[in-house]
């Protein structure tokens, strides 16, 4: 167990050990963090005599974390993550929307649907900041990742408020010069002998895709991969056949939907941010904005 020794160690002392983690070595932390390498060193050095235990294993090559130090990370890192949303509340109190607001989304909603969303947002408040995270990991608000989420999930905990947007309809798609040169499948069987565009790691949100679509078999896709991102680069480049959000595929004329009635599985999307910054004017204008722009994406005219 471990036990604190003397005064409880202060905030900036974790601050430097997470930044050691983080970049492996005392220099590495202190270019991080803005701080010289001996107070990095003076930070870590109290920090062990504090809780009693080594928190690295020093060699040539840097500093290893020890087995105390990974069980001691997700605590530094959630005190990291509360004290950027503090100076974030502080900074956005008053009665203009003046301030920095941290949101999360998934890459494909980040990049491909948030950017007009967040410059209309930008220029109706000119004194906000914007901290942008595309991200297909579930940021935990409670922990204070992020402020605000677009998530593609009914949000579970109690605490946030959650606002329902619609949902995201997906669809099989190819390129037209790729539909020239290898034809237009008859049917779903015919995909068999096509050039598809798949995932290279099976998740829970896969699986869920897999168990409405179940043509979709890793071994049949020619070019695999995890980034979602890619896989519509891909699509769009002609490689083969493939899922899109038929949103993004609206505006690609070059993009052809196959099979519209057999493939169409949805994603239920919600907006979330912590009840605590219901009366923050920051993350009100951004929470209304992004829930305009989003409804717009999805229910469009």
């Amino acid at each position: 167990m471990i036990q604190l020794h003397q005064q409880e160690p202060g905030w900036e002392l974790y601050r430097s050990f997470l930044g050691i983690l983080q970049e492996g070595s005392l220099s590495g932390a202190a270019r991080a963090l803005g701080l010289t390498q001996p107070t990095v060193g003076r930070h870590l050095d109290a920090l062990e005599r504090g809780i009693g235990q080594s928190l690295f294993v020093r060699s040539q090559h840097g500093l290893s974390p020890t087995r105390v130090a990974e069980a001691l990370r997700p605590y530094a890192e959630s005190l990291a993550a509360t004290s950027a949303a503090l100076l974030r509340v502080a900074a956005s109190q008053g009665a203009d929307a003046t301030g920095t607001v941290r949101i999360t989304a998934s890459e494909v909603i980040a990049v491909e649907v948030l950017p007009p969303i967040l410059t209309r947002l930008r220029a109706t408040h000119p004194g906000l900041s914007i901290e942008l995270t595309p991200s297909n990991r579930v940021e935990n608000l409670l922990l204070r990742d992020a402020d605000i989420a677009v998530r593609m999930v009914s949000p579970s905990q109690a605490a946030l408020i959650a606002r329902r947007v619609g949902n995201v309809e997906l669809g099989l798609y190819a390129r037209q010069s790729y539909l020239d040169l290898h034809g237009t499948p008859p049917d779903l069987a015919a995909l068999e002998k096509h050039t598809l565009i798949g995932f290279d790691q099976e998740t829970p949100f896969m699986r869920a895709i897999i168990a409405t679509l179940p043509f979709l078999k890793r071994s049949l896709f020619a070019l695999r991969t995890d980034s979602d991102l890619a896989r519509i680069a891909m699509l769009r480049a002609g490689f083969g056949i493939g899922i899109c959000q038929v949103g993004l595929a609206r505006r690609e004329p070059d993009l052809v939907r196959l099979f519209p009635d057999q493939v169409a599985p949805q994603l239920d999307t919600w907006l979330a941010m912590h009840e605590d910054l219901r009366h923050s004017p920051c993350c009100q204008a951004a929470f209304a904005a992004l829930y305009q722009g989003l409804l717009e994406y999805v229910s469009p005219p």
